[in-house]
């Protein structure tokens, strides 16, 4: 009695499921240069729409740092590994710059030198990677130094913006404005009152820590 020859063909549905996961693999990164690059030119219009000062808030780091952070909140269920995470977060960021200093060139006057679009492509490659692996950790992680961590330094790159509107700019309800949304993201979007409290105290050490490094850094540039 002769055995039958053996199928090694995988069945349809799993010969379905692998170009389905090289098709999002792939789809993934466009999604997130195009999201950033329309993220970039929003801000610019918000830029005009706004009234003086807070027109300003449009495109602070704090702001464009939320969609870095965002964008790992979004992939952390469905990226495997922090690289890629981070990887996701930097071309939204990239892409939110050059939609940014693209809409400025192409729909206002145009974007002046290209010593501050350098400087912020050169930001965005550092930010986009920490603040998406910051979301994906608040997002998956069972580890309370993660999300604690994460939560602090999105609030203390507000809580930065405060400083400076405060301190640099004198402008005290735009500096009221961003201690507020500085405290009222680890209040919301921590799990549990132990996480608030330790949140809130990275901030407020975050906070000046960013405000040095961030304002530092342009003030020498602009000077």
């Amino acid at each position: 009695m002769t055995s039958q020859p053996s199928n090694t063909t995988p069945p349809p549905a799993l010969a379905l499921e692998r170009p389905a996961h090289r098709n999002r693999t792939a789809v993934t990164p466009f999604l997130c240069a195009a999201t950033g690059l329309a993220f970039g030119v929003l801000t610019n219009l918000l830029q005009g729409w706004l009234p003086w000062p807070w027109s300003q808030l449009a495109n602070s780091g704090g702001v464009w740092s939320v969609l870095a952070f965002v964008t790992g909140a979004v992939l952390a269920p469905r990226a495997s590994g922090v690289r890629r995470i981070a990887a996701a977060g930097a071309l939204a960021e990239i892409g939110l710059v050059v939609g940014y200093y693209g809409y400025a060139e192409l729909g206002r006057d145009g974007m002046g030198s290209l010593v501050l679009p350098l400087v912020w492509l050169a930001t965005a490659c550092v930010s986009g990677p920490l603040f998406g692996t910051a979301g994906a950790w608040w997002r998956r992680s069972d580890r309370i130094w993660r999300r604690v961590g994460a939560l602090g330094a999105l609030g203390g790159l507000f809580g930065s913006e405060g400083l400076h509107s405060w301190l640099t700019l004198g402008y005290a309800d735009q500096a009221i404005a961003c201690a507020a949304i500085a405290c009222v993201l680890p209040l919301t979007l921590a799990r549990t009152w132990r996480e608030r409290g330790l949140s809130l105290g990275v901030m407020v050490l975050a906070s000046p820590v960013a405000y040095a490094a961030v304002y530092g850094l342009l003030d020498q540039i602009s000077a």
